[in-house]
């Protein structure tokens, strides 16, 4: 027969793994919502980043939803990128991209055609062409000057032949437009200098060849 002692020390027993029990499932509970808290946070985080910043893909599919707005915009696909020491037949004049030079054009402004196997290298790392008739305006050839000065990825140079007064190409993409006072003509510009049709983005447009 147990003795009094003895029967409250059972029941202090009892009692203290009941609190033991207690407390471990308060903080198992606490763990929990701890967790949920911050999946729940991250969650809330992810989805602001999302809605402020967009995502890389997203921003992408913007830029080319923006440049295909451009009313006469042309677009060349599946073109070859080699760099090579023969010269290369171009199907579109001034070309938007293939088989080129291994050195480039360095971007400027240019009072006498440039190296077109070049300049195609130039438009592989994000440089915008502005070609222009030989007989164009004083003032159309001034603005495009102008213009060309602010722009570090662009190149401005005379064309022979050119079948209209202005023509502006990037890699794969192509304006025709009468006056350098189009607004499409700097559309195409602020879409495409290091637009999302660059192949090397990033690369330089310095360090070539002067023409």
């Amino acid at each position: 027969m147990q003795s009094n002692s003895e029967r409250k020390l059972g029941r202090q027993a009892i009692v203290d793994e009941a609190k033991g029990k207690i407390k471990k499932d308060e903080q198992r509970r606490r763990m929990l919502f701890l967790g949920s808290g911050a999946v729940l946070i991250a969650a809330v985080l992810a989805t602001v980043g999302v809605v402020v910043f967009g995502s890389p893909q997203a921003e992408s599919d913007d830029n080319s939803a923006a440049g295909s707005m451009i009313e006469g915009v042309e677009s060349f696909s599946k073109l070859s990128r080699g760099h090579v020491r023969s010269t290369v037949a171009f199907p579109e004049l001034p070309p938007v991209g293939g088989d080129h030079s291994e050195d480039l054009t360095n971007c400027g402004v240019y009072t006498q055609p440039v190296d077109t196997w070049r300049a195609v290298h130039s438009l592989e790392h994000g440089a915008v062409w502005v070609t222009y008739q030989t007989d164009l305006p004083a003032s159309e050839l001034e603005t495009l000057t102008s213009n060309a000065t602010e722009n570090s990825y662009e190149i401005l140079s005379p064309y022979p032949d050119l079948p209209a007064p202005i023509i502006a190409t990037a890699w794969g993409k192509r304006l025709q437009v009468e006056s350098a006072g189009d607004p499409r003509l700097s559309e195409f510009l602020s879409t495409y200098l290091q637009g999302p049709q660059t192949p090397e983005p990033g690369a330089p447009c310095s360090g070539g060849v002067q023409g």
